[in-house]
């Protein structure tokens, strides 16, 4: 079991624009080659923050959505947050604030030694990192620039450095790189 962090970025290294927005990022399809059924297919269990949760709620979700879908994922889900947030029916979800290391005990369990990833924000992932559970980071790095707006990771990881263990590439769009958290077990 290992908590990954997998998310889309900018190439300058941003995971939502200036507004807070993924538009940028549906312009790509990745297809039959996308790696995301083999991730998802490993995850036991998610974590995201109050702001992840909002944006898949806000357009994906309420009435009048402007993707609309129903919930995306299976698997149980663990929502950090300090405001109440809206529940979605037939979703298995956790709304909880504070101990990052007690709730990822709790979060572990309910995995059922698969994978717990780490869905967003980078603020949320840097937490993780600072409480020494943050195993790896896989990063799709998106052929384009945002200039600004959300960093994928706020925070300073510098030593031990990341592990690069893995690139890819998938239809000449995305290039895949995956680090292995200095001082963490492989996977």
């Amino acid at each position: 079991m290992a908590t990954q962090y997998y998310t889309a970025t900018s190439v300058d290294g941003f995971i939502a624009d200036a507004d807070n927005s993924l538009d940028w990022l549906f312009q790509f399809d990745e297809g039959d080659e996308s790696p995301y059924p083999d991730f998802i297919a490993e995850v036991g269990a998610l974590v995201m923050g109050a702001t992840t949760y909002r944006w898949i709620h806000a357009h994906h979700l309420d009435a009048g959505a402007d993707r609309p879908q129903p919930w995306p994922y299976r698997q149980p889900c663990w929502v950090f947050s300090h405001r109440p947030l809206p529940a979605v029916p037939d979703a298995e979800l956790h709304f909880v604030s504070g101990d990052i290391a007690a709730a990822h005990a709790e979060i572990a369990e309910a995995a059922g030694g698969k994978n717990i990833w780490l869905v967003g924000g980078g603020d949320l992932v840097g937490q993780f990192h600072d409480h020494g559970l943050l195993d790896e980071i896989i990063l799709g790095v998106a052929p384009v620039t945002l200039g600004s707006g959300a960093p994928v990771l706020p925070r300073a990881i510098v030593d031990p450095p990341l592990e690069l263990i893995g690139v890819d590439s998938v239809a000449g769009t995305f290039a895949y790189l995956r680090y292995r958290v200095g001082g963490r077990p492989a996977t």
